[in-house]
């Protein structure tokens, strides 16, 4: 009897060990689905007596974080963790490269790519009541129209400046991918014959010609020095409408013009971006049981969750040579989890008390 429960506890003793092993090589094959990636950050400094490399790499890690941190929270967030200390964001820092390095002219230039641990970001922005926008890039249709209510003239495309120059100097940070309208002779004839009650009008005709359904209209109204902005924004089938008035407008000013087009971009990159916030304010709690025996199972569902932008934490609740039960905390609903969960390929069966990955 003694001898039995000794080789019993040695093959339980062998299975946990060969699961730890194999927890292992799952934590090496999946950080990378745990990580923000920046890239290009370039960097120039002069190389004299007092250089100091380590003073270069916090500015790449500083340029990093704000460069994230544009592209995952709305402005006004932004301005709150925008001067957020050295020592705060190397703790954020999960690992980077210097990609290319040289020295030319007494200059030391270099080229780096930082990793960010997503999950200690989350929980930085959470302490600062900052809710993260998952970062998705999104093309859509952008349809400027600049009336000139003082000469009663509907100026299009390569007579409208905001049309020239609306994709012009982009930031790497931007999700929102634009795509201007070709000149067409016969959207001239439909905008102007809509001129009395362009507000109204619904430029279907135009946005038909092109496959994709989100677009945003711009109609600009210009009055003496003063432009009225009407943007119409219809983006995962939502309908937004957007009033922005500039006064006391240089038009002969280049920068003037383009800093309207950036406060435009702006405001349209944070609707999008409040569409994809996760709310760290829900705490769904999920418990998953799953077969011990399935190896390969087991790290396709911790990759997947570790993918998984609404998914807060998880771990192993419950282990044995039979179950592993995992807890999961989901910043969403249970609908939506498991509409994630399955259309990753992992077939979740949610008829027991207890989900069951099978």
């Amino acid at each position: 009897m003694r001898q039995k429960n000794f080789l019993y506890k040695i093959r339980l003793y062998i299975f946990f060990l060969s699961c730890v092993l194999i927890f292992i090589k799952f934590s090496t094959s999946i950080v990378n689905a745990e990580i923000y990636k920046i890239t290009k950050i370039k960097l120039s400094k002069p190389y004299e007596l007092n250089f100091n490399k380590q003073i270069v790499i916090e500015n790449a890690f500083e340029n990093a974080f704000r460069e994230l941190i544009k592209k995952i929270t709305i402005s006004k967030d932004f301005l709150k963790i925008q001067n957020t200390n050295i020592k705060t964001v190397k703790n954020l820092v999960d690992s980077f490269t210097v990609v290319d390095e040289k020295f030319v002219d007494n200059k030391y230039f270099a080229t780096f790519e930082v990793n960010f641990n997503k999950k200690l970001v989350h929980n930085y922005l959470e302490k600062k009541n900052i809710f993260t926008s998952i970062p998705i890039e999104k093309e859509l249709f952008i349809m400027p129209v600049l009336l000139d209510l003082d000469k009663k003239q509907t100026l299009l495309f390569s007579e409208n400046f905001f049309y020239n120059n609306w994709n012009n100097n982009p930031e790497k940070y931007h999700l929102l991918k634009y795509i201007l309208p070709n000149e067409d002779l016969d959207d001239i004839v439909i905008i102007k014959k809509n001129f009395e009650n362009i507000e109204d009008y619904d430029f279907k005709e135009i946005i038909s010609k092109y496959d994709i359904k989100d677009y945003i209209i711009i109609i600009f109204f210009k009055n003496n020095d003063n432009i009225k902005v009407l943007s119409k924004i219809t983006l995962n089938k939502n309908n937004i409408i957007v009033n922005e008035v500039f006064n006391n407008v240089k038009f002969n000013n280049i920068k003037s013009m383009e800093e309207i087009i950036s406060i435009l971009k702006t405001k349209f990159e944070n609707q999008w971006k409040k569409m994809n916030q996760i709310n760290t304010s829900i705490k769904f709690p999920i418990t998953i049981q799953i077969e011990s025996k399935n190896y390969g199972l087991i790290q396709k569902l911790e990759y997947e969750l570790l993918k998984l932008d609404l998914v807060s934490n998880f771990y192993v609740e419950n282990f044995d040579n039979k179950i592993t039960t995992y807890k999961i905390i989901y910043n969403g609903t249970p609908d939506r989890f498991i509409q994630e969960i399955n259309k990753n390929d992992i077939s979740l069966n949610t008829s027991f008390k207890t989900w069951r990955i099978e």
